[in-house]
């Protein structure tokens, strides 16, 4: 399997690329210290068209491949993941069940908006007793007539409290994961109200909210997919998003090897750089090959996706595998850097926090060897 870059996909990731080391990252430590995300680096974004690389051309978006998008996910990685899970509930979760199976109404009214940045979106299933075990949803959606009313409590919600539209699982049967469904909820609808705003350790910038819903009305047309399979859709958008979580952590790790190997070469103790130690170089190389693996794990998961036909093995080894090796990778990064790398105003400190969630969500490492494990078991 080949994974050289052809001239547009360089093109692609450099521009991305120049964007988050010229405007983003210079202004982590003003998000970092207010936790919100500056507007005019939204609107850059959206200029580059970063909101749409999930929507179809027709509706306005660049309709990237899975893999170009890997690629633009792997770029945003090298600064706060603030700012990347933003763009990430967007162009992730939040609009992949839309596109997959929306009707075209429903194309019509949102993706247009989306695509430019006007309507930001987001994806509502965890619960105070549905993290892992999704199918546990409390949330009910009862049906009077053309209208549902969905009652119940969302939690730990990336973007949710800044969603112009939140596609929201809730049960509309029993107890079953098969008695799921999809309903595309705007904040103006009666019933809707923002919580809690969450304190986070990392991804700064990027607010986690709980929503709640008392009677919210939803009318009948914003149901996404038939009645009863949303369990289906929802497993579907969160495997298709653990590749661009694994993109990410690929680009976090290329930038602290960068940031280490400099401090390397410049930082001198016992009358010499710290680079010429054994001990620091056998650290890069095992942040190197880490990364290298990782990489190629999330390319090929793409390629299979791009190829029609993913596997979900090859998912979670993505996921799993590039979230263990930022976590890795961060950590020696600061054990490099000793005092200084344990310092607030030092990137490698955010990159440190910022890693951790990555191992939780999008389905928690533990999750991930479930999947595989089973694979393997069933042959």
């Amino acid at each position: 399997m080949d994974f050289e870059l052809n001239a547009e996909e360089r093109a692609l990731a450099e521009t991305v690329k120049h964007f988050i080391d010229t405007r983003v990252e210079p202004r982590m430590r003003e998000i970092e210290t207010r936790n919100q995300i500056p507007e005019e680096l939204f609107k850059e974004a959206a200029e580059l068209g970063l909101f749409g690389i999930s929507i179809p051309e027709e509706f306005g978006g660049s309709g990237l491949s899975r893999f170009s998008r890997v690629l633009v996910h792997q770029m945003l990685g090298r600064s706060g993941f603030g700012f990347a899970g933003a763009l990430a509930a967007h162009t992730g979760i939040g609009s992949d069940a839309l596109v997959s199976i929306g009707t075209e109404d429903q194309k019509r009214r949102y993706l247009p908006r989306m695509a430019s940045g006007e309507l930001r979106a987001a994806f509502a299933i965890t619960e105070p007793e549905a993290g892992s075990d999704a199918g546990s949803v409390r949330t009910r959606a009862r049906k009077l007539g053309d209208r549902y009313y969905l009652n119940g409590t969302k939690h730990f919600i990336s973007g949710g409290s800044r969603a112009g539209v939140i596609t929201v699982v809730a049960r509309t049967g029993g107890e079953g994961s098969k008695d799921l469904s999809l309903f595309l909820v705007e904040p103006s609808f009666r019933g809707f109200r923002i919580g809690q705003l969450y304190e986070t350790m990392g991804t700064r910038g990027h607010p986690v909210a709980e929503l709640i819903f008392e009677d919210c009305e939803v009318s009948e047309e914003n149901r996404l997919g038939p009645e009863g399979e949303g369990w289906i859709a929802a497993t579907k958008t969160l495997s298709g998003a653990r590749p661009l979580v694994a993109a990410r952590c690929v680009g976090a790790c290329e930038r602290l090897i960068e940031i280490s190997t400099d401090y390397a070469k410049t930082r001198k103790q016992f009358g010499r750089a710290i680079g010429e130690f054994q001990a620091i170089q056998f650290m890069l190389a095992d942040m190197a090959t880490r990364t290298e693996a990782a990489r190629w794990l999330t390319y090929h998961a793409a390629t299979l996706a791009d190829q029609g036909h993913p596997t979900m093995e090859s998912i979670s080894m993505a996921k799993l595998f590039a979230s263990e090796a930022l976590a890795f990778v961060a950590d020696a990064a600061l054990q490099i850097q000793g005092g200084s790398g344990y310092m607030a105003d030092n990137p490698v400190n955010r990159f440190y926090r910022d890693a951790r969630v990555t191992r939780i969500y999008e389905g928690t490492s533990e999750i991930q060897r479930l999947i595989i494990g089973r694979r393997l078991l069933r042959g």
